[in-house]
């Protein structure tokens, strides 16, 4: 077939199908009733007044995610309490599956216990022992990721027992200890001052709450 014959065949089939549309354009329309493929102007759609999503978060809302610690000194530390005794029966139920029996490594993590003074060695040995700070850092860790499969769902009385016994076994509290909100803040770590303060100038900046520019 020649070149002018297929032009000729398809221009033919484009006026037939055009014609059939009813006048050269669509009828049919979009669900806001906008003629489909109809390139001129066309009315928008009114928007409403303000947007129309979410809802005013309540004080009870944002209590559930407010489970921070500051942990130089504790605040924000919830009630309840837990002995080493305790939390060496909780951690076997939920915790020696991953970290091991007495907490010196599992088949997922490595070992909590020991490594004090090796910071500023090499290989480190880093252990909630070797490394916080804070006393306060372990027990809010724990209630926030742990255990891995079901985090945030141990008791407070329970995350405190098993921070008085990572701590025992670290030699940091005796065996009779008792953690809670006063006697947590109160265990010194031996890296407490290991770690260097941030004094840049955006460090230090107040954040504005009010009448900000």
């Amino acid at each position: 077939m020649s070149s002018a014959r297929l032009s000729v065949l398809i221009a033919g089939a484009v006026v037939v199908g055009c014609s059939s549309m009813g006048g050269g354009g669509m009828s049919e329309k979009s669900s806001a009733g906008i003629p489909l493929g109809k390139t001129a102007p066309h009315n928008v759609q009114p928007l409403a007044d303000k947007p129309r999503f979410g809802k005013p978060v309540s004080e009870a809302d944002v209590a559930a995610w407010n489970i921070d610690i500051r942990t130089p000194d504790g605040a924000g530390l919830p009630s309840g309490s837990g002995s080493v005794a305790q939390g060496r029966a909780v951690y076997a139920a939920k915790c020696a599956a991953c970290h091991g029996a007495d907490a010196k490594g599992g088949p997922v993590y490595g070992t909590m216990v020991g490594g004090m003074g090796t910071m500023t060695q090499s290989p480190r040995v880093l252990t909630p022992g070797s490394m916080y700070p804070y006393a306060p850092i372990l027990f809010d860790y724990v209630r926030r990721a742990m255990p891995m499969d079901r985090p945030q769902t141990m008791t407070n009385d329970e995350v405190y027992a098993v921070s008085a016994y990572l701590l025992n076994l670290n030699g940091l509290v005796p065996a009779d200890a008792v953690m809670n909100a006063q006697s947590l803040p109160r265990v010194q770590m031996p890296n407490r001052d290991g770690f260097l303060t941030d004094d840049r100038p955006d460090a230090r900046a107040t954040r504005c709450m009010t009448n900000c520019k």
